[in-house]
């Protein structure tokens, strides 16, 4: 990729650098939002399926620094910058990047399952449902095989009483839930909303392999107050690393 296609931005409150094509998918609030949901403990291996350039992953791995991270990405360019934030950040000995399709689900990664996963899956895998994207941000937009491989590929990564989450659009939460249903259980379900007088536009969801307690959902997270503020207390503290997206 040229260097000039490319820009260098921070995030995690300037914990993190992150080298991202200019046009195209860039890593945004779904990505701080997923990292600030893992909750790995001291020693867990995590996966990130469609990691792109490493925004989510990177920032999961400095607030759990006493876990291990890999992730997966399909797209070659994508899957360079993400080895090079991992080597700017000096995270090499806890961070591996791979290329693999999660499309052609876990099994063929040869890999032993892990103790968690993530994931912010494709929005759409109808491309009659919305105007199509620009051709830089489709592969991060539109899901070759549905909503489906990738809950499919997350069910099989992880091990039995393991942590699957995922950060959705709110109102694919129905289909979330039914596809890892069969196998996983012990919901919670954290809304996302742009104001507190506004529908949820996103939903995090954690899942445990096996689990069987009963679904909880959670507060919402709310995202901007209408005082005209940048962000919400509460969300500026989470995007900046001071705090974590709890699942208590």
């Amino acid at each position: 990729m040229n260097p000039s296609d490319v820009t260098e931005d921070t995030v995690l409150g300037g914990q993190i650098r992150l080298r991202q094509p200019a046009a195209g998918y860039r890593a945004g609030m779904d990505a701080a939002l997923l990292a600030a949901a893992c909750d790995a403990g001291p020693g867990a291996r995590v996966l990130e399926a469609g990691c792109g350039v490493g925004g989510a992953l990177l920032a999961a791995a400095a607030r759990r620094p006493e876990a291990r991270f890999v992730g997966v990405e399909r797209n070659s360019a994508a899957a360079e910058l993400a080895r090079q934030n991992v080597a700017s950040n000096g995270l090499e000995e806890r961070v591996e990047i791979l290329e693999g399709d999660v499309e052609r689900g876990f099994r063929a990664l040869d890999l032993p399952v892990f103790d968690a996963v993530m994931a912010n899956p494709p929005f759409f895998d109808d491309p009659a449902a919305l105007r199509a994207p620009a051709p830089a941000k489709a592969e991060a937009w539109m899901a070759d095989g549905g909503l489906a491989a990738w809950t499919a590929f997350a069910l099989k990564a992880v091990r039995e009483g393991g942590s699957i989450t995922l950060i959705h659009r709110a109102d694919r939460l129905g289909d979330l839930l039914a596809l890892l249903e069969p196998k996983a259980g012990s919901f919670r379900v954290r809304p996302v909303q742009p104001f507190a007088d506004a529908p949820a536009k996103r939903v995090i969801v954690r899942a445990v392999k096996t689990g069987k307690a009963p679904l909880m959902l959670l507060p919402a997270l709310v995202l901007h107050d209408r005082d005209g503020g940048q962000h919400a207390p509460a969300a500026e503290a989470i995007l900046r690393g001071a705090a974590a997206l709890g699942w208590g």
